[in-house]
């Protein structure tokens, strides 16, 4: 048997519940994963509470996590590139948050050995979401990128990537932050009132992009700086970004971008920063931490 989160109604976080279900048996060209690590993303917790139901109507009880890191323990018919005892990290969809899961061969990668279990379960999903971002906007060398909540789970990543990319990178965060985005590569701005000016004093030379990870004020700031929305996308605030023109993207997740932050990561060029690591059973608690809206980073939940 392997234990799973759940819940069976939306609302806050202690709907939150372990179940069991029998071991998940691969299919052909999928694999098993015992799972060490699994990424708690701001949309399992607008999941949960039903932000997007009207968009994404499920059945309950409904599973959470689209992203682990694992051992392989089985491999199903066809499968030649995994065996048993591999150390991957995988992609998949509103299964995560479990003891074991099964996974298509074409969605699972190679952890890094000296990458920890934490570092590795948190990097798929807001690693390529930042990947996908910067495509969309055509990031490169001559771009200063405006990042907003950029010490956050998508932000941390884009403001690295960006850098990799060799383009100047403005960030929002906190002052708590402001540091930790220096030693990112970016140039750190305080969120509220004003912050157009505090970014046309960072960038005289102005912006040419934006990639909004917060909504609401954020997405007005960047269509002031920019005057058209077309090099502006966001993660969030659906109905804001749909009013205001500015395209919101998901990401587009491909083991060849998950094997291009794997490299990075190995060549010392991408950080990953893990707020905190949560035993599984205490879900509720990661998903309140997130919540919170004080997460430099991202939060795991690992399985012992």
């Amino acid at each position: 048997m392997a234990k799973i989160v759940v819940f069976d109604e939306y609302g806050g976080p202690e709907v939150l519940r372990l179940a069991e279900i029998p071991d998940p048996e691969p299919g052909a060209a999928q694999v098993r994963i015992r799972v060490r690590a699994a990424g708690v993303q701001p949309i399992d917790c607008a999941t949960r509470r039903g932000d997007l139901a009207t968009y994404r109507p499920l059945p309950f009880p409904i599973r959470l996590g689209n992203e682990v890191a694992g051992v392989v323990d089985r491999v199903g018919e066809g499968v030649t590139g995994f065996a048993a005892g591999d150390e991957v990290i995988a992609f998949l969809s509103l299964q995560g948050y479990a003891e074991a899961v099964v996974v298509p061969a074409g969605q699972v990668a190679r952890k890094p050995e000296k990458m920890s279990w934490a570092e590795a379960g948190v990097l798929t999903a807001s690693g390529q979401t930042a990947c996908t971002a910067l495509d969309e906007l055509r990031v490169g060398p001559a771009d200063t990128l405006l990042v907003h909540a950029a010490a956050g789970g998508v932000g941390s990543y884009a403001v690295q990537l960006a850098a990799v990319r060799g383009a100047r990178v403005i960030g929002t965060a906190s002052e708590r932050n402001h540091d930790y985005l220096r030693s990112l590569g970016a140039t750190p701005v305080s969120y509220g009132p004003g912050l157009a000016d505090r970014v046309r004093a960072a960038a005289p030379q102005g912006i040419t992009c934006a990639l909004d990870a917060i909504g609401g004020e954020a997405l007005d700031v960047s269509l002031e700086l920019l005057g058209v929305p077309d090099r502006i996308v966001t993660i969030a605030d659906w109905a804001r970004s749909a009013k205001l023109g500015i395209r919101r993207i998901s990401s587009e997740r491909t083991v060849a971008k998950l094997d291009d932050l794997t490299r990075l990561w190995s060549e010392g060029r991408l950080r990953i920063e893990v707020a905190d690591s949560i035993p599984l059973s205490r879900a509720a608690d990661a998903h309140r931490l997130v919540e919170s809206g004080h997460v430099r980073g991202k939060v795991a939940l690992v399985v012992d």
